[in-house]
């Protein structure tokens, strides 16, 4: 007779939060064994929603690679489904909640937040991982990955990785052009949906009174969800120009790269007393 699984002792990952990259590091964690939540942070706004699990925390059914998402509103529904970890678990929670949840095995920070100063993650978790500019192992974090184009899922094994150089990676032909950014604060108002087709000088929604239009003709990869309050000078939207090579939804190439650096750089750092853990595939 074959006694029951207990889920319960799966190891406990957090993803601080709910962009494309962080969506494919939950992804990939979950596949090898870990128990996932990820912690949604309001910067910078998500614009890849097709590619994350953002907006599972409105309630809406969410899945990338065939796994869900669901939102998490409190802590004791976090400890319910870890008995039955099916789907990954999203959360407005911030990290300071999630902290009395249950002790942490991995905690990734994956909020994208290029210009930020960085928090000394080490004492939080049992291994903590930073991605992007800001983090060096050893000081803010065990290990540091490097999330720059031409360089994405390098692991920095001394010094700090490379500072933002507001250079955009190239997509097609097209680099920074194809983004809108906001001018100023303001809410944000739109009827266009991820994966619609339009043209350059298209209006795709207005923050307050502006109206901001379409930069090039393509399909709308990513754009902000309607109705939220965004900073100044952030990304609003991301037209992908390269026709039916497009791309909006799932795990980009960049994403899955990075994603299985992370797991690649726990197996490193795993010791023998960790069996639930596997290699992702």
């Amino acid at each position: 007779m074959h006694q029951p699984i207990d889920h319960s002792r799966r190891p406990f990952a957090i993803v601080l939060g709910t962009n494309e990259i962080a969506s494919a590091v939950a992804v990939h964690l979950h596949r090898a064994g870990y128990f996932v939540v990820m912690s949604h942070d309001p910067f910078p706004p998500v614009i890849r929603r097709r590619m994350s699990f953002h907006d599972a925390l409105y309630g809406d059914p969410v899945s990338i690679d065939g796994i869900a998402g669901i939102r998490a509103d409190d802590g004791v529904q976090i400890l319910k489904a870890r008995r039955q970890p099916e789907a990954i678990q999203v959360s407005w929670l911030a990290l300071t909640d999630l902290l009395s949840v249950a002790s942490i095995d991995v905690l990734v920070d994956a909020r994208m937040q290029k210009h930020s100063v960085k928090p000394d993650l080490r004492p939080l978790a049992r291994s903590s991982i930073g991605l992007g500019p800001g983090f060096a192992a050893n000081v803010n974090c065990d290990i540091a990955i490097e999330t720059r184009p031409g360089r994405s899922g390098l692991r920095v094994a001394r010094g700090w990785t490379d500072a933002a150089d507001g250079v955009a990676s190239p997509l097609g032909d097209a680099g920074a052009e194809r983004f809108q950014y906001s001018r100023t604060s303001g809410r944000w108002h739109t009827p266009v949906d991820i994966g619609s087709r339009v043209f350059k000088g298209f209006v795709l929604g207005h923050l307050s009174s502006e109206a901001i239009r379409a930069p090039c003709d393509g399909i709308v990869r990513g754009i902000v969800r309607d109705g939220c309050d965004v900073p100044a000078q952030v990304k609003l939207l991301e037209i992908d120009p390269r026709g039916r090579h497009a791309q909006w939804t799932g795990i980009d190439g960049r994403g899955r790269t990075i994603a299985k650096a992370v797991c690649r750089a726990i197996e490193t750092e795993r010791t023998p007393s960790d069996p639930t853990i596997t290699q992702p595939v």
